[in-house]
């Protein structure tokens, strides 16, 4: 995927603030405010219909908000035409034409711009060799992968140089093995053109390994807005710890003293702090532990099911009304807890964390 031609835009900075759309008495984006830097690979991650591909498309123009503004470089482009955004958009369809080749898929835009001849092709080479398509320029759109149709999708849209490049979950399409690979691809395809990029996905591990920063959104509304690592380890509420990984949720109440938490059933948990009114008790099944602690909490239970996960071991165990789940390391000849069988599960006090919804 080298290309002997560059294709090279400033990065640019994209501001959203207090935007607000309705669909008649359907609010689907609430008070929306982001500021994305400029070459960032950004990523709007949440749950089908939570607003991220609405969101998307306004920056591309294709819906309009009723509040707020939106600027690209500093500018307000909140009432421009979409031809006039200078974004380009990749559709999760990929949108090409069945009977133009790899090269008149990508030049078509260009043309349609007006762009000159020798400059058309100049583009569509610096393109197709960025995407590693060059071999391939004179072959249909039915005649490639899906991984390679996406490239294509890709060179088509770089190609018109766009100060932001939008991607609307571009690898749905996709089986799990390639995937991974395309995703790859992505990353290091906008790691060197330096252009600003925004991903939509519902796939939290997709966002995980290719976005710099994450927007979690649900509800239309921006729950969260952080690192992989930070919405991971520091979530801001229950939706986000929930979406972002496993995550165990024990509910209870604070005991008399505040300094216990009493779980469903009667098990006090002597926490060694105030727990906030309404709080529940968060932690992550590889945050747990089936030995003994001894600066931990322990919770007495036994194995209600178990999972193999390849390099764990992923153990459900009944802790009085409740159910949580731990991941132990798969070791060959390691003991394998049996269902049914008593254990204890330590939690160390430095990895719970205490959410509200």
């Amino acid at each position: 995927m080298n290309a002997t031609v560059s294709l090279t835009t400033p990065a640019v900075s994209v501001d959203i603030e207090g935007v607000n759309l309705s669909y008649g008495t359907n609010h689907v984006l609430k008070d929306i405010n982001l500021a994305i830097k400029p070459g960032e690979f950004f990523a709007f991650l949440g749950p089908s219909g939570c607003g991220k591909t609405t969101l998307l498309r306004l920056i591309a123009g294709f819906n309009h908000a009723d509040a707020g503004e939106v600027r690209i470089g500093g500018k307000p482009i909140t009432d421009l035409p979409p031809w006039k955004r200078d974004v380009g958009m990749v559709f999760q369809s990929y949108a090409l034409w069945p009977h133009m080749t790899v090269r008149r898929n990508v030049a078509f835009g260009l043309e349609e711009r007006g762009v000159k001849r020798a400059e058309v092709e100049r583009r569509v080479e610096a393109a197709l060799g960025l995407v590693g398509l060059a071999h391939l320029a004179e072959r249909r759109p039915s005649q490639l992968s899906g991984g390679q149709q996406q490239r294509v999708a890709v060179a088509r849209t770089v190609a018109v140089e766009p100060k932001v490049l939008l991607l609307d979950e571009p690898l749905s399409n996709l089986d799990a093995k390639m995937r991974v690979h395309v995703r790859r691809e992505l990353r290091d395809l906008q790691q060197r053109l330096g252009l600003t990029t925004i991903f939509v996905t519902h796939d939290q591990e997709e966002a995980n390994t290719i976005c710099d920063r994450i927007a979690v959104m649900n509800d239309g509304i921006v729950q969260q807005v952080g690192t992989p690592m930070e919405l991971y380890e520091n979530p801001a509420n229950l939706f986000v710890a929930n979406f972002l990984g496993s995550a165990n949720i024990l509910d209870g109440r604070a005991t008399a003293d505040g300094r216990g938490f009493e779980l469903a059933g009667g098990l006090v948990l002597p926490v060694g702090h105030e727990v906030a009114p309404g709080a529940k008790l968060v932690f992550r099944p590889q945050h747990a532990t089936l030995a003994g602690n001894a600066d931990g909490i322990s919770l007495p239970g036994s194995v209600a099911g178990r999972e193999f996960l390849g390099a764990s071991v992923r153990y459900l165990v009944r802790v009085g009304e409740t159910e949580v789940a731990v991941d132990a390391p798969f070791q060959s000849g390691r003991e394998i807890f049996q269902i049914g069988q008593e254990l204890t599960v330590s939690l160390s006090r430095t990895s719970l964390l205490w959410l509200k919804e």
